[in-house]
């Protein structure tokens, strides 16, 4: 009997794990493994998806009309050429297939987000890494390793997990300088935390250009990581396709009212980034003043960087201990560092003190 076997390019790809929440014989558990909102679900958003519980035998509307009318609204763009997603996950991977494939490459950075390697394999797509500066995206790099073959760009801007900022001006040269059939897909999912004056998460670009997409997500900022919705901004010749592809109700109601309601949620976005900015300041300091390197976040979320991968391992263990889960960095390349969500006040304070009393006894 003939076995059955996928494509040769799915055994390349390693599954996906995501931030753990659980650890065994630990009652009192902190999760700041997958950047999750401080504050938790808007009230409003908490509120709509409530009132959705006696609708819930209806389809939802597949276009997602309301939701994109409040996207577009909220951010000022043209609600036409916004597509909702599952997660930004699923509009990404739609994008991969679409313009990759067999006999395509698809360029990331190095340690860019574990999900563009994992599609573009999924896809069939050669992926190539390339190395950063300084944990940042190095355009110069970028386009060296463009070949006849390149189809796709992948950009975290910011990234996950570093936190780096690649300047708008360097995410203009990089978009000049690829050819025109290469599609550049700029990831923003961290973009509503950037207090940068000239940041531009890249509607400009895609307004300029018919090679350039945006997504963004409601489960960073807009606390909905459990209902899986995010969105894309394109030019209307990548629409086309998408609606081609893209499933019939990918988006839940749930999703979609939660979504709309916590756009209206008023002041939360400021408030989220006030915090985010005074907390994730102190932590900084804290660690510092400890030794520990922090490389520069512009996201909710700060990269410590313990030295040697052992280390690491250590500090890891001994958080855990303590209910503190953070995020190991060995998938990404970098052993070395754990992803720290800035959580709570309560929370980030438990992190320095914990980590305080680990660099003592590590002394």
């Amino acid at each position: 009997m003939n076995a059955l076997l996928p494509r040769p390019s799915i055994f390349s790809i390693e599954p996906y794990v995501g931030g753990e929440s659980k650890i065994p014989g630990v009652n009192r558990i902190i999760k700041l493994s997958s950047n999750e909102g401080a504050f938790g679900p808007p009230p409003a958003a908490q509120e709509a998806y409530a009132a959705m519980a006696k609708e819930l035998h209806r389809y939802p509307d597949g276009n997602a009309t309301a939701l994109r009318t409040a996207i577009g609204g909220y951010f000022g763009l043209d609600p036409a050429r916004i597509v909702c997603g599952n997660g930004s996950d699923e509009l990404l991977a739609y994008l991969i297939l679409a313009y990759g494939g067999e006999g395509t490459e698809l360029i990331m950075s190095a340690h860019g987000f574990v999900m563009y390697e994992l599609t573009g394999h999924y896809a069939g797509c050669r992926v190539l890494k390339v190395p950063e500066k300084n944990l940042v995206a190095d355009v110069d790099g970028i386009l060296a390793a463009v070949g006849p073959r390149t189809r796709i760009v992948c950009l975290a801007n910011p990234n996950n997990p570093t936190g780096a900022l690649l300047p708008s001006s360097e995410v203009r040269r990089l978009r000049a300088g690829l050819r025109g059939d290469i599609l550049l897909v700029l990831d923003a999912a961290y973009a509503e935390y950037v207090t940068e004056p000239d940041f531009d998460p890249g509607e400009k670009l895609v307004d300029e250009s018919g090679n350039t997409v945006m997504t963004r997500t409601f489960s960073k900022i807009f606390g909905l990581g459990g209902m899986r919705l995010g969105w894309a901004y394109m030019p209307q010749q990548v629409i086309d396709v998408m609606s081609r592809i893209r499933g019939p109700f990918n988006v839940n109601a749930a999703a979609q009212a939660a979504g709309i309601a916590a756009l209206s949620e008023k002041g939360w976005v400021a408030k989220s980034v006030a915090h985010n900015n005074e907390w994730r300041a102190k932590l900084v300091a804290a660690l510092e003043a400890l030794g520990i390197k922090v490389w520069p976040s512009h996201g909710n979320f700060i990269l410590a960087d313990f030295g040697t991968g052992e280390r690491a391992k250590a500090a890891d263990a001994f958080l855990r201990a303590r209910g503190l889960i953070v995020r190991a960095m060995g998938a990404y390349g970098l052993g070395q560092c754990l992803r720290i969500t800035i959580g709570t006040g309560e929370e980030c304070t438990l992190v320095a003190e914990a980590l305080a009393a680990f660099a003592k006894q590590d002394g």
